[in-house]
């Protein structure tokens, strides 16, 4: 994957910075810089954690004024991320008040309208926008591992190992995803469309990488897991059916019913099984779990009503 395309000033010195390893090019202030911006460079940043660039020195993963550059972009991250998804004061039983948090959250659907009214040429926009997070699918998450007890820890792994394929690397569900997309004739190298990703997007993936890449984040890691988990099965149902609607091709159909019945059951786990046990052990953790699951499901609302209302002008 090549170093995406600038998006403001701090992105472009960033670039260049990768480019040729001088920091002296980086400005002082980030918060000069719009919110676009400073979601590209911080996804930019994560990225060296994950697969980096084809052009770039994988010794940079590591460079301390990059890490000062990051710290400083996801601090400020993080400080709206609380501000706007503050979550309530936990509740008893921890994973009953859990599901409840997740199930009163009234937010946009993408999926109900690929279900019924979308185009092709809008299902299509999606789905290069889903690849983002989908090509990478569970990688996130991977981070939190080594940070749990025992309980937490092996009830993880019981839902990774799934999302890996089960050993089996045709099953990886990044794998069916690019299975899906060659299908369809979209591109499926990793990162392919990060340069027409909207702000939404870029916030969403850094979510995850901020809540794994930080141990003090693993509740947030997890409560993130539970709400996307719990918040999947029916959507993907839609999905499958928009598709296969719209006649696009069996294998990314395929996807999204591997989804319906995957997430049923991986709601279950990473709920009552992954952080009942995470606050079973932890109990401090219980705010963090439900920050996470809020933050979730308030940022895939912000992308579902940015594409519905892209849509919607368009007719």
């Amino acid at each position: 994957m090549r170093i995406p395309k600038a998006r403001g000033e701090l992105s472009e010195a960033l670039a260049a910075v990768l480019h040729d390893g001088a920091t002296t090019a980086l400005p002082a202030d980030v918060d000069a810089t719009d919110e676009t911006d400073r979601q590209l460079s911080l996804w930019t940043l994560y990225e060296l954690s994950y697969r980096g660039f084809d052009d770039v020195d994988d010794e940079l993963e590591w460079q301390p004024e990059l890490l000062t550059l990051r710290r400083t972009l996801e601090r400020r991250f993080e400080a709206e991320l609380r501000e706007a998804f503050a979550p309530p004061e936990p509740a008893e039983p921890f994973a009953d008040a859990l599901f409840a948090l997740i199930e009163g959250f009234d937010g946009a659907s993408v999926a109900s309208f690929v279900q019924r009214d979308a185009t092709a040429e809008q299902t299509l926009e999606l789905l290069r926008y889903r690849t983002i997070y989908h090509l990478k699918e569970a990688d996130p998450t991977a981070w939190v591992v080594p940070r749990l007890t025992t309980g937490p820890k092996a009830a993880l792994m019981e839902l990774q190992y799934d999302e890996y394929g089960c050993g089996d690397p045709n099953r990886l569900h990044s794998h069916l995803f690019v299975r899906g997309l060659e299908a369809t004739g979209l591109r499926s190298e990793y990162g392919a469309y990060i340069d027409d990703v909207p702000v939404e997007v870029l916030a969403q993936n850094n979510a995850m990488s901020l809540f794994g890449l930080h141990r003090r984040l693993r509740g947030a890691a997890l409560g993130h897991l539970a709400a996307f988990e719990a918040t999947s099965s029916l959507p993907s149902r839609r999905m499958a059916q928009g598709l296969e609607r719209l006649g696009l091709p069996a294998e990314m159909i395929a996807y999204y019913e591997e989804h319906v019945e995957a997430d049923a059951v991986h709601e279950q786990l990473a709920v009552r099984t992954i952080c009942g046990a995470l606050v079973s052990d932890e109990p401090a953790q219980a705010g963090e779990v439900a920050f996470g699951a809020l933050a979730c499901l308030g940022l895939e609302d912000r992308f579902a009503r940015r594409m519905l209302a892209d849509w919607s002008a368009e007719t």
